[in-house]
């Protein structure tokens, strides 16, 4: 596992797939998205994703606590801890800042006003995208994105229908959106581990 851990998508939208739009169209009613960080079937930590905001006002705040240990004596082998911020206005992100911790490494970012969506995965526009605002060290990532059809996948609350989709490039990244709201995210650490977002 590197700093690409989280930084962290031709479009064909199904029935079940997200209409671009504002952002504010893949904030869910209860204002949070709560995942837990699954690592080949093991819980390894949290990332939360809270809304805040009214009109054309939003801020999200976006929490990732990891820590991947070494079996029997437990001692951590790697720890990931992020906190970033997003302020958008009117649909456009008008603000970024990001502390993260990789493993001992540090990394702070502040960006103004962009026409890039953040990897920060939460919003469906990310789905149109071609660039990406690595929210780690504030680079431009470059991707694509497939369409992988319809898949039911599991969450806290039971099974969701979801539209699958494929983000390969700088950023490589498996995502199921039910309408415009993240439910599940998919990736490969360095390591060849799976690492799965799963919806509480």
């Amino acid at each position: 596992m590197t700093r690409t851990f989280l930084a962290a998508l031709a479009l064909t939208l199904t029935a079940f797939g997200p209409a671009l739009a504002a952002p504010s169209a893949s904030v869910p009613r209860s204002g949070k998205l709560a995942f837990d960080v699954i690592r080949n079937g093991r819980d390894i930590g949290d990332y939360v994703v809270t809304f805040r905001g009214a009109g054309n006002d939003l801020t999200v705040d976006i929490a990732t606590d990891v820590s991947v240990k070494l079996p029997v004596i437990g001692v951590s082998a790697y720890r990931f801890r992020q906190s970033s911020k997003e302020t958008w206005h009117a649909g456009q992100l008008a603000a970024l800042t990001s502390q993260t911790d990789d493993n001992g490494s540090p990394h702070k970012i502040s960006v103004r006003a962009t026409s890039l969506i953040p990897a920060s995965l939460w919003d469906a526009d990310i789905l149109g995208a071609t660039q990406v605002l690595n929210t780690i060290d504030g680079s431009t990532d470059r991707i694509s994105v497939r369409n992988l059809g319809t898949e039911t996948v599991t969450t806290g609350a039971g099974p969701v229908r979801a539209a699958h989709y494929a983000l390969t490039g700088d950023l490589n990244r498996e995502l199921w959106f039910a309408g415009s709201t993240l439910v599940h995210v998919r990736f490969l650490a360095e390591d060849g581990s799976q690492i799965d977002y799963v919806l509480r």
